[in-house]
């Protein structure tokens, strides 16, 4: 079994930075995948950025891509994801995930989720 909790969300102006990390528990987190996704009000949960095992290997969306970087510590057992020139429009809750596969997209691909933390950016 595997435990993701987030951390770092809140409120900053646009053009601001957060960090956001997610510390997981169980033995499997260094050969799994790790995702941050986002869910706004009324919209589908999104892929954000994904990260391979290794940290090697990253995917981002088009909508983050040059802003957010994703990388990990394995011997934290921890994800992070920096976010630089926060627009309005990143507003939701960001949810940390995993699975034992390759970098996906598709949210029903994953196994362990987080419990969420909201970031908020002010026009």
């Amino acid at each position: 079994q595997v435990q993701l909790v987030e951390s770092g969300g809140g409120l900053v102006p646009a053009g601001g930075s957060l960090r956001l990390s997610c510390a997981a528990s169980g033995r499997t987190f260094s050969s799994s995948t790790m995702a941050w996704f986002r869910q706004a009000p009324g919209k589908e949960r999104e892929f954000v950025a994904g990260i391979g095992w290794s940290g090697a290997r990253t995917t981002y969306a088009d909508s983050v891509k040059g802003r957010f970087t994703i990388s990990r510590d394995n011997a934290k057992n921890t994800v992070y994801l920096q976010m630089n020139s926060l627009k309005p429009e990143d507003t939701a809750v960001y949810y940390c995930a995993s699975r034992a596969g390759t970098i996906d997209l598709l949210t029903q691909r994953y196994d362990y989720w987080g419990q969420g933390t909201q970031v908020s950016v002010s026009s």
